[in-house]
């Protein structure tokens, strides 16, 4: 006879209260299971807003700021003070009568703008004067005053910072041609924020000239200024400290100009600082003499 295993009524009882049991654990599993990508994607999706908020308020105009872990605000771009100076004078109407006549009696009306492809930034004007006296030989003048202004830029700095170094540039200019003797250093007071004329006797084939060159800063601009005198043909060479002076008067009147040009009056003036040794943009054309010209004199 074939025996039938027969489950004990207590044991199947058991079974039948434990089948809901183990189906709603299964159930909670497979929800719970369902649940954890959901939640990965609503992290990844919050995660990846919130990225693209930061990047975007920090590179939209360049201005904005960028808000750290800490809570705390940077700027995410440089910026630089504006420059105080934004146009230059006419360069031949800088000077007074008074003056011209003083340093060119005979050229008064002569002056003579440079060229510039944007007299705003850069601009010139020269003026020539021979005073001739026959068989006594002649006096010979020349002047000319040249004005360099910089902007702020985020890249170069401040236009006081790169006028400032412009200036250094071209008093090492002036006090490095080639063939000058006698040269002295000086500050100008009176005239800007820094000021200094430089002077020295230079011999061409013309004659033995006394050459004067006012470097001057104003904020962001730089006015130079040369002037030289020579007596030809027989004619005694002129006093270096009255061409000096002279020179220097003239450099204030066109340092003022600048301020004058702008509608802010008369120009700030210091004590001059001395000659730094750092270097920066080469010398405009209308600047002091540079020491190729020099040599070929």
């Amino acid at each position: 006879m074939q025996r039938v295993a027969v489950q004990p009524a207590d044991q199947s009882a058991r079974t039948e209260r434990n089948a809901p049991r183990r189906a709603g654990r299964l159930r909670r599993g497979l929800v719970c299971a369902a649940a954890v990508p959901a939640v990965a994607l609503f992290a990844t999706a919050c995660s990846s807003d919130s990225d693209s908020g930061a990047q975007g308020t920090g590179s939209g105009s360049g201005t904005g700021t960028v808000t750290s872990p800490s809570g705390d605000s940077t700027a995410a771009s440089p910026t630089v003070q504006a420059a105080k100076y934004q146009k230059l004078p006419e360069p031949c109407a800088v000077l007074s009568k008074k003056t011209l006549t003083e340093l060119v009696p005979k050229g008064v009306k002569s002056g003579k703008e440079g060229s510039s492809d944007d007299v705003a930034t850069r601009n010139s004007c020269s003026w020539s004067s021979l005073d001739n006296n026959g068989v006594k030989g002649s006096q010979f003048r020349w002047l000319n005053i040249s004005f360099l202004r910089f902007d702020s830029d985020a890249n170069r700095g401040s236009g006081e910072k790169q006028a400032e170094a412009y200036y250094t540039s071209q008093l090492q200019d002036a006090q490095s041609v080639t063939g000058a003797k006698n040269t002295k250093s000086e500050p100008v007071t009176g005239a800007g924020d820094q000021a200094t004329v430089v002077r020295y006797d230079l011999k061409k084939k013309e004659g033995a000239f006394k050459q004067q060159t006012v470097v001057a800063r104003v904020a962001n601009v730089v006015v130079t200024l040369d002037y030289n005198g020579a007596g030809l043909a027989g004619e005694k060479t002129p006093s270096a400290d009255t061409l000096t002076k002279a020179a220097e008067k003239a450099a204030k009147e066109a340092v003022a100009s600048v301020s004058t040009a702008n509608g802010s009056g008369s120009a700030p003036s210091s004590p001059a600082a001395t000659p730094s040794k750092s270097a920066s943009q080469s010398p405009s054309a209308s600047a002091s003499p540079s020491k190729s010209s020099a040599k070929k004199s």
